[in-house]
């Protein structure tokens, strides 16, 4: 099934860039699908692995050998051979060669105080399968339950290939780099922190769980961060008129691997588990958005110290979006959503939900269905 991805990437030797994304995401498909006649340094082949790490400046004398007007260099796994991008530098300096510069982690290059090509490049990043990429495919109790990695997604069966996944991120993305000493420390972590996906994290709790300190559990969420397997909600504190929480959450960037590490089995429409799952893919669904349209959005969530909450705070109180995996919307959803209306000046108020048909509160609040959600995103007619 092909199926077209909505990151926009520039055409054929006219900018050098990163792309980054999970691993699985699709980055390497996308590449070789917008540049068929790119000039490929693929580093998960063993050989070309070893002979770039020996002699990094092989890179300069290949392509000096190569007429490559017009045409992108593409180099695949990039955080393998940091020292490659030394010669990207001087190559795009002195030759105005452009290169695509693929990777699932940055955090062996920064930390290695590798070459970031000094703001010269510029950056996209690739997430899983949206709904606006998925059309008329789009099967959500399917993306709940599979995960948003286009194999998973396609998969008759995704639980062997998320479990494959899980065991190779540990091995080639964490041991394989040194990113952690104690690896059957990491991966309880991982089973942990999974169980507290979409949820406000406490590091002492997880740490006294995990049976390791609290910095220790902290640089764990930055190698989750550093490797693209997660990312932060912070909270909106902006302004309070009384105590709110500020302690940030943490979203795992695919669904199926939450629920993989979590061992929630098949995800049921109208459980509890359902419902964290929906709020993840709302979450998913805002970062892509943000990453492919340059939307520039901030977001937050807001929550007071009684328990009182709204899923996500866009822009400063542009918006305020609650995630409800139910098809009943009911006064008990929009409480969070009216106090928040009360405590700060809000612009659009919006529920995503399973209801089958849009309506609109007396009090303004736009109740979505899922599909009007996504389409209206696409369409930059939310913010």
């Amino acid at each position: 099934m092909f199926i077209p991805r909505a990151c926009r990437l520039p055409a054929a030797g006219t900018e050098t860039f990163f792309l980054w994304g999970p691993r699985q995401a699709g980055k390497t498909t996308l590449l070789r699908q917008r540049y068929p006649d790119g000039w490929w340094v693929d580093l998960l082949k063993a050989d070309e692995h070893r002979r770039y790490l020996q002699r990094p400046e092989q890179l300069r004398e290949e392509i000096a050998a190569e007429n490559l007007a017009g045409r992108q260099v593409v180099i695949d796994e990039v955080q393998k051979v940091p020292a490659l991008l030394d010669e990207v530098h001087w190559l795009l300096e002195n030759r105005k060669i452009h290169f695509a510069l693929c990777g699932s982690s940055a955090r062996k290059v920064r930390r290695g105080g590798a070459n970031l090509l000094g703001g010269r490049a510029l950056r996209y990043e690739l997430h899983g399968l949206t709904a606006a990429e998925l059309g008329d495919e789009l099967d959500l109790d399917r993306l709940l339950n599979h995960g948003y990695l286009p194999r998973m997604y396609g998969a008759a069966r995704a639980a062997p290939l998320l479990d494959a996944y899980i065991a190779d991120y540990l091995r080639e993305e964490v041991a394989a780099e040194g990113l952690v000493r104690n690896l059957p420390g990491f991966s309880e972590f991982l089973d942990v922190a999974s169980l507290g996906d979409a949820e406000i994290v406490n590091f002492s709790s997880i740490a006294r769980e995990c049976g390791v300190s609290s910095p220790t559990v902290k640089s764990y969420f930055g190698i989750l961060e550093d490797t693209l397997l997660g990312r932060w909600l912070p909270a909106y504190r902006k302004r309070p008129k009384r105590r709110v929480i500020s302690a940030p959450k943490f979203y795992f960037a695919d669904v199926g691997v939450v629920n993989r590490l979590a061992r929630r089995g098949e995800v049921q429409v109208g459980s509890e588990l359902y419902g964290k799952a929906f709020e993840n893919w709302v979450f998913h669904e805002l970062a892509a958005h943000n990453a492919y349209h340059g939307a520039d959005l901030t977001l937050s969530y807001w929550r007071l110290a009684s328990g009182i909450e709204v899923d996500f705070i866009v822009n400063d109180m542009r918006a305020a979006i609650e995630a409800k995996a139910s098809k009943r919307v009911t006064d008990d959803d929009l409480q969070g959503l009216r106090q928040l209306a009360r405590d700060h000046r809000v612009g659009r108020r919006l529920v995503v939900s399973r209801a089958p048909k849009p309506r609109r509160t007396e009090d303004g609040i736009n109740i979505l269905p899922a599909e009007v959600f996504v389409r209206r995103l696409a369409e930059g007619d939310l913010f």
